[in-house]
């Protein structure tokens, strides 16, 4: 009856209604705690591998890189579970293909990630697996494979997906499946290619400023470093010394600041490092000459491009300084010195005809600067100079942009290959494997020209990321689908005339590199201690021991290597700034105390002292006199001048003549000034207290005087009388007198004399 009942849509009793809900409630308790566990697991352990994403697979060497038939291709690595089960009956397998169409099938293979029925080919199987009976949680194993080429199944020649994965169950899911995958790239090319694409690579020596503007009081002015860092990069295993040692084993064209070159010849001798407030003397010249002899045997083919000295930040100067006054000139020096430094330390002529804004970024203001310290061939990049016409492959890198300047585009995918943690094996195979590829492809692309193709990685690449490139250029050393060719011939090559040649605007600059730019602030502190420099430079005897030091510390100020670092490129100028003053202040006025003038007519003296270690001349001292009717200076006027000329390490006083008219105190005002009338240092201020003797009083002492003489003469004709007298025999006349009158004028004072200077009179 009560199923009946609820057929027909009557209700169930209440009691029914009841015992149906706490059933209901007792059995969905489990799976409600279930769920409400999972999402606690989770929070409890982070994010849960599973599928194939579970075990982490990493290709830690591949070779041969680019096999040939014959040859038998080595796959190391390690597979790590990153799950929470224990895997079991694991099965590590190689998997061939497919062929990649083009460049643009290569990134997106790369992009690619876990394991994709039906996408991914078959497992090789057979003899060529390694098999792991059990691989816990947390754990890793390595893994070593070992397969003849031939029996890779490759076809064509071109570019093949290469994937290692990991298969195995857990208890979870007790059945076979892919749990981890990583895929590189095969490039096989069995022959010499016919048209083979020109290569060439940048090999940048490049490092940041680490010399001071200092330089020692010997007469070799020893150099002084703001540290000793750079001695570790040129040391064995050090980021400098393997750049040299590899790149010396590579057909690269090194491209070279010659600052570095500079400061390392400065530390095969003497040189000083600053330790606190004062220096100590550097140990490492055998690091130096070492490193510079290594660099000096592996340039010698003349494959040497010289970046302007210090390596300035073009952008920076393009977009911040160009409009603050003398920033260009700076740049143009630099440029000059560039290339007789390289010369002179490493013995071979190096090209200078190039520049190399940061990554490649280009805008016509850029171009502008670059051009405009003689450059006629700016290193750009193809992300910043983008194709426009849809070609179907990438042309040759040397561009005419207009005015005579040529763009040297470079690839930006190889360019960029090796940036990233290459200290990671598994990485570092990976982006050797894709550059081959880009290589390999980029070949292989539909055009009857061969092109010439140019790499400009990264400015100061890690020893990793050298040792990386390296790997993926010797990758190359057959031949088979590349040559060498040096940064000079590649700009020298046939431009494509279909590919883009348009400089892009300036809002187009990558915001990201803008962002990094030195300030505005900084070109004017740079201006603001060159026109300091220029003041000081006129009174010097040897001027090159200062203008060299502080125009070269003026360079550094500007480099590319203070981007990213604005507190350390700040303390830099600022050190140039503060050194420069010291010096300045080195020769200067010799404070006075209030002098006294008692009298119509005086010198006073004024003293010029210099503390430097060489002569100054070409200065002028002025005094003035603030109140000429009460004091004048030498021929009558307010202000007096004379020339200055001073050894090293002496003073000199120079005297001033002075005529008083009315008693009181005059200021007096002491100024040095180089010959064209600008101010040298600080002003010096004393008073003068003028002591004048008036005609009254004149009148009353000569009166005086007049009394005297009249007083004498009567004496001594009283005198005469008496003695005529006595020599007569007559004894009525006056007595002799028994001696002199006693003066009337008191003895000299005892007391000490007014505080303040005495003048000559």
């Amino acid at each position: 009856m009560a199923e009946a009942a609820d057929i027909q849509g009557i209700g169930p009793s209440p009691a029914r209604r009841w015992l149906r809900r706490t059933a209901a409630l007792i059995i969905g308790a489990p799976l409600v705690a279930a769920l409400l566990a999972v999402p606690a697991a989770q929070a409890g352990t982070g994010k849960a591998h599973t599928g194939s994403g579970t075990v982490d697979v990493s290709l830690n060497t591949l070779s041969p890189s680019a096999p040939v038939k014959g040859d038998t291709l080595t796959v190391s690595g390690t597979v790590t579970n990153r799950g929470r089960d224990t895997i079991k009956a694991a099965t590590v397998d190689l998997r061939v293909g497919p062929k990649l169409l083009g460049r643009t099938e290569i990134d997106t293979a790369a992009r690619r990630t876990g394991y994709a029925l039906g996408s991914d080919p078959a497992a090789l199987g057979g003899k060529y697996t390694v098999k792991i009976a059990k691989l816990p949680t947390g754990i890793s194993q390595d893994f070593t494979l070992s397969v003849p080429v031939g029996k890779l199944g490759l076809g064509d020649d071109g570019v093949y997906q290469l994937g290692v994965s990991l298969s195995g169950q857990t208890s979870r899911a007790p059945y076979p499946q892919v749990l981890g995958i990583e895929r590189t790239f095969l490039p096989w090319q069995e022959e010499e290619r016919d048209s083979r694409t020109k290569v060439t690579y940048l090999w940048p020596l490049i490092a940041s400023a680490h010399v001071t503007a200092e330089t020692g009081t010997d007469d070799q002015q020893t150099p002084v470093f703001a540290d000793d860092d750079l001695a570790a990069e040129l040391a064995t295993g050090g980021r400098l010394e393997q750049l040299v040692s590899l790149g010396s084993q590579l057909p690269v064209t090194w491209v070279v600041d010659p600052d570095l070159l500079a400061s390392v010849d400065a530390m095969t001798g003497n040189y000083r490092v600053k330790s606190g407030d004062t220096t100590v003397a550097g140990t490492n010249q055998a690091v130096a000459k070492k490193w510079l002899t290594a660099l000096e045997a592996a340039v010698s083919d003349g494959k040497v491009v010289a970046l302007p000295f210090a390596d300035p930040d073009l952008a920076s100067i393009a977009h911040r300084g160009k409009n603050v006054s003398g920033t260009l000139s700076h740049l143009q020096t630099a440029t000059e010195v560039a290339g007789s430094t390289v010369q002179t330390i490493l013995h071979v002529k190096p090209s200078t005809d190039f520049a190399w804004p940061v990554d490649g970024a280009i805008d016509p203001s850029i171009v502008d600067v670059a051009t405009s310290a003689g450059a006629h061939k700016v290193i750009a990049r193809s992300d910043s100079l983008q194709e426009t016409g849809n070609l179907p492959y990438t042309p040759t890198a040397a561009r005419p942009i207009g005015g005579g300047t040529t763009a040297v585009v470079a690839d930006a995918r190889l360019s960029t290959a090796f940036q990233g943690d290459m200290s990671k094996a598994g990485n570092s195979t990976l982006a050797v494997q894709k550059f081959l590829a880009q290589t390999l492809a980029l070949t292989a692309q539909d055009t009857d020209a061969e092109r010439s193709i140019v790499v400009a990685p990264q400015r100061t690449p890690t020893v990793a990321q050298a040792q990386s490139m390296a790997r993926a250029l010797h990758g190359l050393d057959d031949g088979r689908w590349t040559q060498p060719l040096g940064l000079v011939e590649a700009a020298g090559a046939k431009p494509d005339a279909d590919a883009t040649t348009g400089v892009p605007g300036t809002s187009q600059y990558p915001r990201k590199l803008r962002g990094q730019e030195l300030p505005t602030q900084a070109f004017q502190d740079i201006k603001s201690t060159q026109v300091s420099l220029n003041n000081f430079q006129v009174i010097l005897t040897q001027t090159e021991r200062v203008v060299t030091p502080f125009g070269n510390a003026l360079n550094r100020s500007m480099s590319t290597s203070w981007r990213g670092r604005p507190l350390e490129a700040q303390q830099y100028r600022d050190s140039v700034r503060t050194y420069l003053q010291d010096l300045i202040n080195e020769v200067q006025l010799i404070s006075k105390s209030d002098v006294t003038l008692s009298g119509r007519s005086a010198t006073i003296p004024v003293t010029v002292q210099n503390r430097l270690l060489q002569g100054v001349d070409h200065l002028v001292l002025r005094l003035k006199s603030e109140n000429a009717t009460r004091l004048k200076l030498n021929d009558g006027g307010a202000v007096a001048e004379q020339p200055i000329r001073i050894g090293a390490g002496h003073s000199q006083s120079v005297k001033f003549d002075a005529a008083a008219n009315v008693n009181g105190q005059v200021q007096m005002t002491a100024q040095l000034y180089t010959e064209d009338g600008t101010p040298y240092g600080d002003e010096m201020t004393f008073t003068v207290k003028v002591s004048e003797l008036t005609p009254t009083v004149l009148l009353v002492i000569a009166g005086g005087l007049l009394l005297l003489v009249l007083a004498g003469i009567r004496m001594y004709t009283h005198r005469k009388r008496a003695n005529a007298g006595g020599a007569t025999g007559d004894d009525g006349g006056e007595p002799g007198q028994p001696s002199d009158p006693t003066p009337d004028t008191g003895p000299e004072s005892g007391e000490p004399s007014a505080p303040g200077e005495k003048v000559e009179r």
